[in-house]
């Protein structure tokens, strides 16, 4: 009776797995993340929206696919990317976008517009005032 007990249990996770990661496709990225476009030069050293940057001791890139780069991959490269900058403005976050994350509008470019903006984490989506 046990063991027909937990098969069941486990049948019914089985079940339930395929549904999780359905719903885990979204990427939640933060507040503080801006758009932009990136090129990898020399690493750490970077061009972001066209004006040289260095990445941050220890930055996490992550590709469309939610894993880990290296920055050597990306050399020569220019992806549309969102981002984080720790507080000597170093960048700290990279995430390389998909198609259909790049096409979420409006999304902040500065830390002006961020400000000025409403962010609905629950969407992932900016709105103007």
């Amino acid at each position: 009776m046990l063991r027909c007990a937990l098969a069941a249990t486990v049948c019914a996770l089985a079940a339930l797995v395929p549904t999780v990661q359905a719903q885990s496709t979204a990427r939640p990225f933060p507040v503080a993340a801006l758009r932009g476009s990136l090129q990898v030069l020399q690493p750490p050293d970077v061009r972001l929206n066209g004006v040289a940057a260095r990445l941050a001791p220890g930055a996490r890139i992550r590709g469309t696919d939610n894993l880990l780069l290296l920055p050597v991959q990306l050399s020569g490269q220019t992806l549309t990317v969102h981002y984080t900058t720790e507080l000597q403005g170093l960048i700290h976050q990279v995430w390389v976008l998909t198609a259909e994350e790049a096409a979420r509008k409006p999304w902040p470019t500065t830390a002006a517009e961020a400000a000025a903006w409403t962010f609905d984490p629950a969407s992932q989506t900016w709105s103007r005032p």
